[in-house]
């Protein structure tokens, strides 16, 4: 068991060291000379070098990525270029609204969307599975955005039961912090919602044309405990991984929904930081959510063992 704790622990350092090369490249690899852009046309040639030497782009790549990744081991991700701010403190002001939103998303998401999908197996071929099957055709057909501008204007605009945007802290009472994540949460949920959905069914209805579902059927064993004490149980390893790797979902559309509900998040610092060209702040902030899903997964592949004993050997 440890031993297979320290492998996927152990495992995590070289994906990290990669994602961190990929992240630093971006100041490389963008399309034109990033110090002539963020200079601007009415830059002189002598502004557009010093930019350069601040951005480091006029030393070896090998020389600059060593100083670059040692700093962000220190926990510095660099000084924002157009507001001079450290980025962990940007970032650290924006964290709440966006941690907020996915951990919402996430409780409303599982449980909606499992219970649906053992519903879906249990009762399958009825219209109960082809209602929750039409429902995730459309969750997935369905672009965030498109949701989010419906929800906002039938119950913000129209109903009047949620506000249109913002954002409140935790701290000002969890009554109005919930108020203004509830729409966020569903939009950002539906695709989520509708994969988790989908892959519950498919793999209950492998699992419930075993033999010993059979037999626990004709020893007399009522539904509830086979749905929730046989069949979830040895389903949940593929349930659990497709929740895992459901968080990129949840991280490409935080960053949309943010933008359509005006939360101040994550979301809308990098795509700020992107229309300004404000490297160090991408960087900063691709580097957290990369370390986020990778993070998420390693906690998955921990959980494997929880589920399945033979996954520790």
């Amino acid at each position: 068991m440890l031993g297979y704790l320290a492998r996927r622990v152990l495992s995590t350092i070289p994906v990290m060291a990669i994602v961190a090369l990929f992240v630093f490249s971006l100041l490389y690899i963008a399309p034109g000379d990033p110090a002539a852009i963020i200079a601007g046309d009415q830059a002189t040639p002598a502004d557009v070098e010093r930019i350069r030497a601040g951005l480091g782009l006029d030393r070896p790549f090998l020389i600059r990525f060593g100083e670059w990744a040692w700093h962000v081991l220190n926990g510095d991700l660099g000084v924002s270029i157009f507001t001079n701010l450290p980025v962990t403190r940007m970032i650290g002001q924006r964290l709440e609204p966006t941690a907020s939103l996915m951990v919402l998303t996430l409780i409303l998401s599982i449980g909606i969307a499992v219970p649906m999908g053992v519903l879906a197996a249990w009762n399958q071929g009825t219209w109960i599975d082809r209602l929750i099957m039409i429902f995730a055709v459309f969750g997935f057909s369905v672009p965030v955005f498109v949701v989010g501008y419906i929800l906002a204007y039938v119950f913000a605009l129209e109903l009047d039961w949620f506000p249109v945007q913002g954002y409140t802290p935790l701290a000002k009472g969890f009554g109005p912090w919930l108020n203004n994540l509830v729409l966020p949460a569903v939009a950002l949920g539906g695709v989520y919602i509708a994969l988790i959905a989908r892959i519950t069914r498919a793999t209950m209805l492998e699992v419930l044309s075993q033999d010993y579902i059979r037999t626990a059927k004709a020893k007399g064993v009522g539904s509830r405990t086979i749905l929730f004490l046989h069949a979830l149980k040895n389903a949940a390893v593929p349930i659990v991984t497709v929740i895992g790797i459901g968080v990129a979902l949840l991280i490409g559309g935080a960053v949309v929904t943010e933008s359509v509900f005006a939360i101040p998040g994550l979301g809308r610092l990098v795509v700020d930081a992107i229309l300004r060209r404000d490297y160090p702040v991408i960087q900063g902030v691709v580097l957290l959510f990369s370390f986020v899903y990778v993070l998420v997964n390693l906690g998955v592949d921990l959980l494997y063992t929880a589920f399945d004993p033979r996954i520790r050997y």
